[in-house]
C-alpha cells in the first residue's frame, strides 16, 4: 500500500517547491522527491547501524548525478552512458556536503551516503538550489541522528531586487549571485560571485536568504511529523571514553603544549614540538597501557593542542605563527618568472606558494561544457593544482580532486568579472600550489592577477584575495576573535574558513564555511570588514609588483586578428573537408578558425609572426573578396586576347580589361602594352547585372592628355 506524503513550500513570487515522500526508493533509511516546475530531484540516504573499527570521523559520502534523459539528450562519448562527474556536479556535492558535514552529532562515525539523481530539468530551475534541501529531507524522514534541518537557497540581486532561486535566464543580469546554506538558527555555508559589491550589500543578501531557508526547514519538519519513522532517532555509541585518561593527558601536557604555541614557531618545528610534548607523555605509560590506549590518547592530546591554541589567541591575542589577529603574513611577488608562457608569476604568502601561468589561445582553445543542465563553453577558465609535496607529504595521486575543482572554481569566480568582454583571447590559468599552509586557493587569486596582467591582458582592475577565520568561546559568545589570513592550523582549529577576494572597490567573490552554530550577524560583519583591510594591504603588495597590464605583448605571445566576411564566402575560405584552411594555416603558421555569427562570417588569426598573419589575412580576403564597382585594385594579367586583357584582382576574381580601356591612345596590340604576369592598377567600373562579369579600366587612373589645338 503506498502511502505518499506531501509539503509545499511557497515562495514570495507564487513558485512552489513539492517535497514528498513514500513513492519511491522505500528501502532506502529516507528518500524525498523534490519538485519545482519540471525539475525533479530524488535525494535517498543510507548509514550503516554501526562504524567501522578505528572510524573517529564521520565518513559521509555525497554523490550528486545529473541524467541526460532529464533534458531528453543522449550522452556523449562512445559508452553512450553517464561516465565520471562534471566539474559542475562535483560542485554540486560539495555545496550539500559542506552544508551538511557540521550537523551530524560529533560522535556520529557510522558511514552515511546521500545520492541525488536530476531526474528532469527544467531550464527554468537550476537544480543546485535544491539539491541540500532534498537531501536534508531525506535525512529528516529517517531516523539518523542529525542537527537539522537545513537547506541552501540561492539569491540574486537583479535590478536591484532580490530574488530567491532565480533563472540562469534572470542571473545573466545579476550583480550579486549567492547560495547560502543555513539552518533555522544560523547561517553555515556562503559562496558566491558579485560585481564589486559592498560588504553590507553582500551581508543584506545572507540576511532575505536566510529567512527563505527558515520556511523550508519548517517544511521539513512538518513532513517529518507525518512519517513514522522519523522519530525517534536510532540510539547509537560510536565512541567509548576514558575521563580519568582525559584528565591526566591534559594535566601533563596542557602547560607544555601552551608555551610551543607560543613560541612563533614555523609549521614543520611546531609540529615537531607537539610530537615531542605527545611523546614524552606516552614515554611515561608502560609499554601495555600506551599499546591499549593509543587511540584515545590521540583524540585526548588533540583536544589538549586545540584548547591550548585557542585560548592562547583569546586569552593573549597570540597566533601560532606570533602574529597579530589581522596581520598579514610577509608576502614577496615576482613576475615574468618563466620565459616561454605568455604569462607568469609566483605569489607567495607566508608558507603558502603559487606558481601561476597564463596561456592566451584562440576560439579553438575554449573549454567546451556539455552537460545536462548546461551546454556551452568558457573562453576563460582556470585549474588549480594540489600536489602532495607541497604539504611534504608523499601520497597516491588519484587525479584531480574534488577539493581541486572546488578552490579552481572559487579563484575563477574571483577574477572573471575583470576580464573585459572585448578580450579577443582565450584565457587559460594554471595554479600549481607548491608550498601550503593556509588558503591556497587565495594565493592562485593573487598570483592569477599578476599572471594576467604580465600576459598584458587588460583586467579592468587587480584582484587579491584573503582568508578568514574565528576562534570562540563556547560559554561566552561575546569572545571571539577574528582572525585575517589563516594558517591551515587555524583552519582546522577554528570556527571558522571565509575567503573573501575583491577589488579596491568591492567584493567580487567568497566562501564561508562554518563550523559551530549560531554565529551572529555582528561577528560576520566584523570579518568582513577586517578582510577588507586585509585585501587592501595585500592589493598593494601585488600593485607594487606590476602596477597595470603590459602595454607591449611578448615577442611570443600570440596575436589575434579578426575578418568579418561575407557569409556565403565562409564555405570557400574552408574548402571541400577543411583542405583550403587548413593548407593556409600550414602555409601560415597560424591557427586559423571561422563561425557565422549574425549572418556573417567572423574568421579569427592567431600567430606570433606578424608577416606570416598579414600573409594569412591576404589569403583570406582574396577568397572572401568581393568587387566593389569604383574601386582601385591592383591586378595581375592572366591572359591576353586581341580584345583586351583579363586581370586578376583576387585569387578567383577576374575582369575583362576591354582595349579601348587600356590607354587613352590608341592600341593596336594588346601586347605590345602589357604582357602576361605583369602587375597593374586598375579601376572596376561596371559589374554585369545578369552575368556579374566585371569591367575594369586603366586609363582613367592614367593622366588624360590634353587636346592637341
Amino acid at each position: 500500500m503506498i502511502k505518499e506524503e506531501k509539503e509545499i513550500i511557497k515562495l514570495d513570487d507564487g513558485r512552489e517547491i513539492i517535497l514528498t515522500t513514500g513513492k519511491l526508493a522505500k528501502q532506502a533509511h529516507g528518500s524525498v522527491e523534490v519538485r519545482m516546475g519540471k525539475t525533479h530531484l530524488l535525494a535517498t540516504v543510507v548509514s550503516n547501524k554501526e562504524a567501522r573499527e578505528g572510524v573517529d570521523f564521520l565518513p559521509l559520502t555525497v554523490d550528486y548525478r545529473e541524467k541526460f534523459a532529464a533534458d531528453g539528450r543522449f550522452p556523449g562519448g562512445f559508452l553512450k552512458r553517464e561516465a565520471r562527474p562534471t566539474d559542475q556536479e562535483i560542485l554540486v556535492m560539495r555545496l550539500v556536503d559542506r552544508i551538511l558535514r557540521p550537523m551530524f552529532p560529533s560522535d556520529y562515525h557510522a558511514e552515511v551516503q546521500i545520492m541525488i539523481s536530476l531526474n528532469s530539468h527544467d531550464e527554468n530551475v537550476k537544480p543546485d538550489t535544491l539539491a541540500a534541501l532534498a537531501a536534508s529531507t531525506a535525512i529528516a524522514v529517517s531516523d539518523i541522528p542529525f542537527n537539522g534541518p537545513i537547506s541552501e537557497v540561492r539569491v540574486a540581486r537583479i535590478n536591484n531586487e532580490y530574488v530567491i532561486n532565480p533563472s540562469s535566464q534572470d542571473l545573466e543580469s545579476a550583480d550579486i549571485d549567492l547560495m547560502v546554506g543555513a539552518s533555522a538558527d544560523s547561517v553555515a555555508m556562503v559562496e558566491g560571485e558579485m560585481n564589486e559589491v559592498s560588504e553590507n550589500e553582500m551581508i543584506e543578501a545572507i540576511k532575505i536568504a536566510h529567512e527563505a531557508i527558515k520556511v523550508q526547514c519548517q517544511a521539513q519538519l512538518n513532513l517529518a511529523k507525518k512519517i513514522e519513522k522519523s522519530s525517534p532517532k536510532r540510539e547509537y555509541c560510536h565512541e567509548t571514553h576514558d575521563e580519568e585518561l582525559r584528565k591526566n593527558i591534559r594535566e601533563a601536557t596542557y602547560d607544555k603544549v601552551y608555551e610551543v604555541a607560543k613560541q612563533a614557531l614555523s609549521k614543520e618545528e611546531r609540529s615537531e614540538k607537539f610530537r615531542a610534548v605527545k611523546e614524552e607523555y606516552i614515554s611515561t605509560l608502560d609499554e601495555e597501557e600506551a599499546t591499549e590506549n593509543a587511540y584515545l590518547i590521540g583524540v585526548y592530546y588533540h583536544d589538549v593542542e586545540k584548547e591550548a591554541v585557542r585560548n592562547l589567541v583569546l586569552n593573549e591575542g597570540i597566533r601560532l605563527d606570533g602574529r597579530k589577529t589581522d596581520e598579514i603574513r610577509p608576502i614577496w611577488c615576482e613576475i615574468d618568472y618563466l620565459s616561454s608562457p605568455h604569462g607568469s608569476a609566483v605569489f607567495t604568502r607566508g608558507e603558502t606558494q603559487s606558481l601561476t601561468t597564463v596561456t592566451l589561445g584562440s576560439s579553438t582553445d575554449v573549454n567546451r561544457l556539455d552537460g545536462v543542465t548546461y551546454q556551452g563553453h568558457e573562453d576563460f577558465y582556470l585549474h588549480y593544482n594540489f600536489p602532495p609535496f607541497s604539504t611534504g607529504e608523499a601520497r597516491m595521486l588519484r587525479g584531480t580532486s574534488r577539493r581541486e575543482i572546488g578552490h579552481g572554481n572559487l579563484a575563477q569566480r574571483a577574477l572573471k568579472k575583470m576580464i573585459p568582454s572585448d578580450n579577443p583571447y582565450t584565457v587559460r590559468i594554471v595554479s600549481d600550489i607548491l608550498e601550503s599552509n593556509g588558503s591556497s586557493s587565495m594565493a592562485t587569486v593573487c598570483a592569477g592577477t599578476l599572471a594576467l596582467m604580465d600576459a598584458g591582458v587588460k583586467i579592468k582592475k587587480p584582484v587579491s584575495g584573503i582568508a578568514m577565520g574565528l576562534i570562540s568561546d563556547y560559554e561566552d559568545t561575546s569572545k571571539f576573535a577574528v582572525l585575517s589570513d589563516i594558517l591551515g592550523d587555524e583552519d582546522h582549529l577554528g570556527d571558522m574558513d571565509f575567503k573573501v577576494t575583491g577589488t579596491v572597490d568591492g567584493i567580487t567573490a567568497c566562501q564561508m564555511d562554518i563550523k559551530i552554530q549560531g554565529l551572529s550577524y555582528d561577528i560576520l560583519e566584523k570579518a568582513l570588514n577586517q578582510a577588507r583591510d586585509g585585501r587592501l594591504h595585500i592589493l598593494e603588495k601585488l600593485t607594487d609588483t606590476i602596477s597595470e597590464p603590459r602595454v607591449q605583448l611578448k615577442d611570443h605571445t600570440p596575436k589575434i586578428i579578426k575578418l568579418e566576411v561575407p557569409k556565403s564566402t565562409i564555405g570557400g575560405i574552408i574548402g571541400p573537408g577543411g583542405k583550403i584552411i587548413q593548407e593556409m594555416q600550414a602555409t601560415t603558421e597560424t591557427v586559423i578558425s571561422i563561425e557565422e555569427v549574425d549572418e556573417k562570417g567572423v574568421v579569427e588569426i592567431l600567430g606570433t609572426n606578424q608577416e606570416k598573419i598579414d600573409l594569412a589575412i591576404e589569403k583570406i580576403r582574396s577568397i572572401a573578396f568581393i568587387p566593389e564597382k569604383g574601386k582601385t585594385y591592383k591586378g595581375k594579367v592572366k591572359s591576353i586576347m586581341p580584345y583586351g586583357a583579363f586581370i586578376g584582382i583576387s585569387s578567383n576574381t577576374d575582369g575583362l580589361l576591354h582595349v579601348s580601356e587600356i590607354s587613352w591612345e590608341r592600341v593596336e596590340n594588346v601586347e605590345d602594352v602589357l604582357k602576361e604576369g605583369q602587375e597593374i592598377e586598375v579601376k572596376l567600373i561596371d559589374i554585369d547585372e545578369r552575368s556579374g562579369k566585371l569591367k575594369l579600366s586603366r586609363k582613367v587612373l592614367l593622366p588624360k592628355p590634353e587636346k592637341k589645338k
